[in-house]
């Protein structure tokens, strides 16, 4: 007996737009990462991918708490000696805001190989 593919699931995703404006990062960015993981659904399991993608605009007017914005830096590795490379929030929330936003949401979801997938499913607007 030949077995055939399921191709009754359709290709078209659910599109969740989020206006930023006002909303702190790291409370945005684990709804963020929820609805990208599908765990707003009811039909929720961990390796099957939600059919989901997250709009983010105004993230220009996105608020930082405490002195997050005089204090945090995002560190990034170039995986050489004395390779780390550090950007300081209040530099890239001038210069690119999403970027903040998305480098919060990365590390929110599980690092598997789902990950590079859920964070292609999310575009962020400035």
């Amino acid at each position: 007996m030949a077995w055939k593919k399921n191709l009754s699931r359709s290709a078209t995703r659910e599109i969740v737009t989020i206006d930023a404006t006002d909303k702190v990062v790291g409370r945005l960015a684990t709804q963020i990462a929820q609805i990208l993981m599908g765990k707003n659904k009811a039909t929720y399991v961990p390796h099957i991918d939600s059919n989901v993608v997250v709009k983010v605009t105004n993230a220009s007017k996105l608020k930082l708490t405490g002195k997050k914005l005089e204090q945090k830096e995002l560190i990034r590795s170039t995986n050489r000696p004395g390779g780390l490379k550090r950007t300081p929030v209040s530099k890239l929330m001038q210069t690119n805001p999403g970027a903040v936003l998305e480098h919060a949401v990365k590390y929110m979801l599980p690092k598997n190989t789902t990950q590079k997938e859920r964070l292609k499913r999310l575009s962020i607007e400035a």
